[in-house]
This record gives C-alpha cells, structure tokens and sequence, in this order.
C-alpha cells in the first residue's frame, strides 16, 4: 500500500491486488511503456501521456514528475511510514542533541571547536584518549557550541558533559 500526496493536496492510495492496481479503492486500467530510464508513455482512458521523472530524492520520498509539460510533486508514504507515525517514531531523524557526554573514562587531549561554532553531523569535536587510544569524539547532529565544560588535559569520567549546545 502506498499514499500519495500530489503537489500537497490531493492523495491517493494505491493497493496491488491480484495482477491489478487498485486506486482509491477502484481498479486503474492503465497501460504503460517505458521510453527509458526516466520516461514512458501512458494510455488512459484513450487518451495519450508523456511521464518523465524529473527529480527523485529517496531520502525524504518524494520525486517530481513531469506529465505532458505540467510538473507534478509527489510525496510517497507507505504503511510502514504509517506506523511509524502511528507510534510517534516519524520524526525520529531530526535527533536534537543539548550536550555531548563522555562514551569512556579518559583524558581530553584537544579540543577542535570553540564557542558559538556551527558543526556539521560527523564533524570532529575532541580528541579524547582512552586505554593508550586516541579517539576523535565526532558531532551526533547539526550542532551550535554553546559552552566547552573541559579543557585540555582535563581527565574525564563516563557520561560527564564536556560541550553543552545551543
């Protein structure tokens, strides 16, 4: 099962059922042949559509479609991303992170951002050693350093805050 939202207002549920589309609960006599990669051709209801994706982003599930020459915006959803909304687990990859704790006892060897610096998710924070290792400590998220609680040379116990973010 798939819904569809178009340009963010009409929706469409789509179901496939023994060799048959069903759409909105209707069956859907189309017949469609691929051009290439990107296009096809569509005959419904005896009439004649060119389709071409224009754009595809998998990360968010949407994709722009050209049909004939109006664009057309896609938003696609199926029934897990239903259930995950059901469950409150649909926002789940805008992690808001307040401070960073220390994962290991250790010593803070550098500290590689200062204050009011805007790190990217993965960018390096500190060098923390632990065991004999050094280990670069990287951001969890797009981050705005609101205050650096250890220094260098500082020794840490786990889950100490060493940054706090804005």
């Amino acid at each position: 099962m798939l819904k569809i939202k178009v340009n963010g207002q009409y929706n469409f549920e789509i179901r496939s059922a023994r060799n048959q589309t069903i759409v909105n609960g209707s069956p859907l006599s189309i017949d469609m042949y691929p051009i290439n990669a990107h296009s096809f051709h569509i005959l419904y209801q005896n009439k004649s559509f060119y389709a071409e994706l224009i754009e595809l982003n998998k990360d968010e599930r949407t994709c722009i479609i050209k049909v004939n020459s109006t664009n057309y915006s896609l938003a696609i959803t199926d029934q897990f991303d239903e259930l995950l909304h059901q469950l409150g687990m649909d926002n789940l990859n805008t992690l808001k992170v307040s401070d960073l704790k220390a994962p290991m006892p250790g010593m803070v060897l550098k500290i590689l951002v200062s204050e009011g610096e805007e790190v990217k998710k993965g960018g390096n924070l500190l060098v923390l050693e632990a065991m004999k290792m050094e280990n670069i400590i990287k951001s969890p998220a797009d981050v705005v350093i609101k205050s650096i609680k250890v220094k260098p040379s500082d020794k840490v116990e786990k889950n100490q805050i060493m940054l706090v973010f804005a």
